[in-house]
């Protein structure tokens, strides 16, 4: 390890230096003026300190006119004995800097706070002080960092400290927290002894899962990265805690990490055998911080938690962090598994009405009806269009499962983020609706490849469109399909496999129906001309959900995206064309295609590459972009908050914008209750907002999460919203 860290330290000091070269070369025109009126760097930027309050370090600097000094270029380091809490400023003024960016400055005078711990036996306060700032009118010249070293008194008290000794006593605490400066946990106005900041609890809701939570005061945080548990004197026993989404905080002595405030509850599962074991002992060790006060030392709890009277069958409630206790998605969870695998069953028929799904299933239409005189044409179609859909259903279940396991999230259509996948969709649903329209007829050479989706025969043909029906089916959730994928996501794996293969069979089942009764294929209309007609007016649905697919990739990565992507469809286009006129030409011809169908790739590679823009702030009014540090600062000011994640792709998130949340309606109820309307925007990758679904064992958008005033677990309301059901959720959260 000390070869990196000193290979680290290294990098950090030559990036260091070239930063100060960098600012030297800037104010090298000026050397060549007169720098006699430049003042000392000490007379420039006074700086003078005060410890007379125990366990705040109080600084002032007094600014020269014409000078100021760099926000981001001040850092403190401790000396022997002291630990530094994260120094506290004033807003500086924003500030374009040519070498370091955007950057807050500060004129004429800055007061700032830092806060201290000592160890045991500190009689001083030592700590180094280093800052940078610039002349900003000619002779215009950037100093080098300067650092001041300073070494004061301590008031009469103050050597005494916070370490993990003191938890043992409550009285020893309080002394100890009195001489940083905090008053008794009487008054409320101090920093409250350790073990009543930081109160944990653990239960076992299984012999195989328990559940840990920490309370903790307003204004107190608990640091994820710095919490260890370990079971005690237990070799064969491993702990697996799963987290959830914490408030991303930038650190003085820890850089950006994810802190929880208020209450976190911790899922942990135990690995090993716990056969005969009544109890378990656990330790825990953790570190918390009073935000914009001290932080304390790292604690240690020993817990002894009873696994015998832990229920042996719980519900996934019992150890899901905040879980709702109302909302058809909350609840999904906690379904039986028949009662899941029947609203997959429903789930999977509502599908093939949604708009993502139809024009693929037109397809289809058109095959069964075409093979309506064969009663074995049609079953062959539905057979391995429905082999399809369930060996998609079946690929999809089992890689999320597998990601599950290992830790990782995937939702329900996050597919659609990835902008090559939804250019390549773009390119497939042109290409389909051109043969529609008859520009282009696949032969049977071409039935083992992608382009046979369009074919009227051939079981390729067949099976692919299933395929494709159940990558576009994934944008439109289904009321159903909402609840059974939130079981599916927290069921075992069998019972999840299950949960997708039903709704694999609720997508095909009317194809099913269709090819193996013949009273309902009697129904079809008789084959004729107009199905010829049918089809090429079928092929408009293909052409927008194009068109669809490139507003989605508009808004994943912009102009430049979309460029991209319509010259790969009109390549391909071209291609295609040239296909069908060359059919029966020369071997020159079709390499032409070939060339045409290569140089369309070009594009889509293009397109995996293209970053995405910087995002901007919402410019919808009323609305408040999400974020876990406003959702928690919002949460902390008693403030109701709606939740809405959503994504551009999700045709349900859309359908609910337009009947409730776009309306004046709901506009009036947020100003009537309160609340805030917040909104997290899926439709490109976010972990923040993955984290957020994790969280709510959501398998994807929409989530919908209304949080109370007065604290508490947020209310997960269901995938489809309705006026009364805001109405009342809002109404209750406001009280």
């Amino acid at each position: 390890m000390r070869p990196l860290l000193a290979g680290r330290t290294s990098v950090r000091a030559l990036i260091n230096t070239l930063l100060c070269l960098g600012l030297l070369i800037a104010a090298a025109p000026v050397f060549s003026q007169s720098t006699a009126d430049l003042l000392p760097v000490t007379e420039a930027y006074k700086l003078s300190s005060d410890a007379s309050t125990p366990g705040v370090l109080k600084l002032h600097w007094t600014l020269a006119q014409d000078y100021y000094l760099y926000r981001g270029r001040m850092k403190f380091k401790a000396g022997p004995g002291v630990t530094l809490g994260e120094p506290q400023f004033p807003d500086g003024e924003k500030h374009h800097d040519e070498y370091l960016g955007d950057v807050e400055i500060y004129h004429h005078s800055i007061d700032a706070t830092v806060p201290y711990t000592l160890a045991a036996g500190t009689t001083r306060l030592a700590l180094s002080v280093q800052y940078q700032g610039c002349h900003e009118v000619d002779p215009k010249i950037c100093y080098p960092p300067h650092t001041e070293q300073l070494d004061l008194p301590l008031p009469a008290g103050a050597g005494k400290s916070i370490d993990s000794a003191a938890t043992s006593s409550n009285s020893s605490l309080g002394d100890a927290l009195h001489a940083l400066g905090g008053k008794s946990s009487a008054t409320g106005n101090g920093p409250l002894p350790p073990e009543q900041a930081f109160r944990l609890e653990a239960l076992a809701s299984s012999p195989g899962h328990l559940l840990l939570r920490w309370t903790m005061p307003k204004g107190y945080y608990l640091y994820k990265d710095q919490t260890t548990l370990q079971p005690h004197d237990a070799p064969g026993l491993t702990l697996k805690p799963t987290w959830p989404a914490g408030v991303m905080h930038q650190d003085a002595k820890y850089g950006s990490v994810t802190v929880y405030f208020d209450q976190l509850e911790l899922p942990v599962a135990v690995d090993g055998d716990l056969a005969g074991r009544q109890s378990l002992t656990l330790d825990a060790s953790f570190q918390g911080c009073q935000d914009g006060g001290l932080c304390y030392p790292v604690m240690h709890r020993t817990l002894t938690i009873d696994l015998a009277s832990a229920d042996a069958s719980p519900s996934a409630a019992a150890v899901a962090p905040e879980m709702p206790p109302a909302g058809i998605a909350g609840t999904a969870v906690q379904a039986s598994l028949l009662s899941a695998l029947l609203l997959a069953l429903g789930g999977g028929l509502v599908l093939n009405l949604m708009p993502c799904v139809l024009p693929v299933l037109s397809i289809k239409a058109v095959s069964i009806l075409e093979s309506g005189e064969s009663a074995t044409s049609a079953r062959r179609h539905a057979l391995y269009y429905s082999a399809g859909v369930l060996c998609s259903f079946a690929a999809l279940g089992l890689s999320i499962l597998a990601l599950r396991s290992a830790g990782h999230a995937l939702g329900w259509g996050s597919q659609l983020q990835q902008p090559l996948l939804v250019g390549v969709l773009a390119c497939v649903m042109l290409a389909v609706g051109l043969s529609m329209s008859g520009v282009v007829q696949f032969g049977a050479s071409l039935g083992n490849t992608g382009a046979s989706l369009a074919s009227r025969s051939g079981p390729a043909g067949d099976f692919f469109t299933g395929v494709l029906a159940v990558v576009v089916a994934s944008p439109c959730t289904a009321p159903f399909m909402g609840s059974a994928l939130a079981y599916a996501f927290a069921a075992p794996m069998l019972s999840a496999l299950l949960v997708f293969l039903m709704l694999g069979i609720g997508l095909a089942l009317p194809f099913l129906l269709i090819g193996f009764v013949p009273a309902l294929a009697r129904l079809l209309p008789r084959p004729g001309r107009w199905m010829e007609t049918l089809k090429e007016v079928l092929a408009f649905p293909m052409y927008l959900t194009a068109v669809w697919l490139v507003w989605v990739l508009a808004h994943q990565r912009g102009a430049d995206a979309v460029g991209l992507v319509l010259v790969a469809m009109v390549l391909l286009a071209m291609a295609l064309w040239w296909f069908e006129r060359s059919r029966h030409g020369r071997a020159l011809s079709k390499v032409f295609v070939a060339l045409l169908a290569i140089a369309a790739l070009v594009p889509l590679y293009l397109l995996a590459h293209v970053v995405p823009p910087a995002t901007a702030a919402t410019t919808q009014e009323g609305v408040v972009a999400y974020t876990p540090e406003k959702l928690a600062s919002l949460r902390a000011s008693d403030t109701p908050v709606f939740v809405d994640m959503t994504a551009d792709w999700c045709v349900t998130c859309k359908a609910n914008e337009h009947t409730v949340l776009d309306s004046d309606a709901f506009r009036a109820l947020l100003k009537r209750t309160g609340a805030v309307y917040m909104k997290g925007d899926w439709t490109d990758v976010n972990p923040t907002i993955s984290a957020f679904l994790q969280q709510y064992h959501s398998p994807g958008v929409p989530l919908y999460v209304v949080f109370p005033k007065h604290g508490g677990p947020g209310n997960q309301l269901s995938t489809v919203l309705t006026p009364s059901m805001v109405e009342q959720a809002l109404t209750a959260a406001a009280q």
